[in-house]
């Protein structure tokens, strides 16, 4: 397995400026996160104080860092990382199925707007996961439920029916499901994740629902249950002035980071948590040849 010297994951204004600042430095990038990029920056009517781009619409900032990234020939892999790993001197990414290694890794995820419902985290390997293709082979010919936010997620649902027995399916969004038949649609809000007699039961305000597994999808994980062992400060990572958090080789920047919730700011911390994991890398790299 090919291992990157940095990973980013997030393809906001941060991710963006903390990928290009690497590739600048010589550095091999993995860029993680929705080619369309930022929702959030796509909808922004009109930013006035990004340098260079007086009154641009979010969605013309967000072509001309697409064409950004283009020039500089970084792609982006559109996977979703469930989890990531320190492993002492390299970190290991979960993408679905598939497992990536980088030496370094900076989180610009944004901040994550959805709590952990009851009993999720408690519960989080021990019959709920985050990512349906990593985990579905454990529940072949069982039931399980799934609480989804978001209409992408509705692929990890149908490769789940593909295995298990029955495919309850807990929509957390307007949007109609479009999925294939014998997956049974639930339109009740997700209150509680519980463990009674061996299984865990979905509680909504209306019922209870038991299955053998339960699968939380959301658009992004709180980075304390993404990266084991990371200090956080409520919905933020905490970070020092270099962006690095207390994860020797982990950076953080953007919104993550904490306020305020600017894209300019979240560029500029972007390059310096690129900056800083460069500096990291070389500083190791030193280490290592002189022993």
């Amino acid at each position: 397995m090919a291992r990157y010297d940095i990973a980013v994951i997030g393809t906001g204004p941060a991710g963006i400026s903390a990928a290009i600042t690497a590739k600048v430095r010589n550095k091999s990038v993995l860029l993680l996160g929705s080619r369309d990029l930022s929702g959030k920056l796509a909808k922004a009517h009109e930013i006035r104080n990004y340098p260079g781009f007086p009154a641009v619409s979010g969605a013309d900032l967000a072509k001309a860092l697409s064409a950004h990234l283009s020039q500089m020939g970084i792609e982006i892999s559109d996977r979703r990382v469930s989890a990531i790993y320190a492993m002492g001197e390299y970190f290991t990414l979960q993408c679905g199925p598939d497992f990536e290694e980088a030496d370094a890794v900076i989180l610009a995820t944004g901040v994550t707007a959805a709590k952990a419902l009851p009993g999720e985290e408690a519960l989080l390997g021990r019959g709920v996961s985050y990512c349906a293709t990593c985990d579905a082979s454990l529940y072949r010919g069982k039931r399980c439920a799934v609480l989804s936010w978001s209409a992408a997620e509705e692929g990890e649902a149908e490769f789940l029916s593909e295995v298990a027995s029955e495919v309850l399916y807990f929509p957390v969004y307007k949007e109609e499901p479009r999925l294939a038949d014998g997956i049974r649609v639930i339109r009740e809000k997700p209150l509680a994740i519980e463990e009674e007699n061996g299984q865990r039961v979905v509680v909504t305000g209306e019922g209870r629902y038991p299955a053998d597994g339960v699968f939380v999808l959301r658009e992004s994980i709180a980075p304390g249950q993404l990266v084991p062992g990371l200090e956080t400060e409520g919905a933020h990572i905490r970070v020092d002035r270099s962006m690095a958090t207390s994860l020797p080789g982990c950076f953080a920047c953007g919104d993550i980071a904490g306020t305020p919730y600017q894209y300019i700011k979240a560029a500029g911390e972007g390059n310096v948590a690129a900056l800083s994991a460069v500096a990291y890398l070389d500083k190791r790299r030193r280490k290592d040849d002189n022993t």
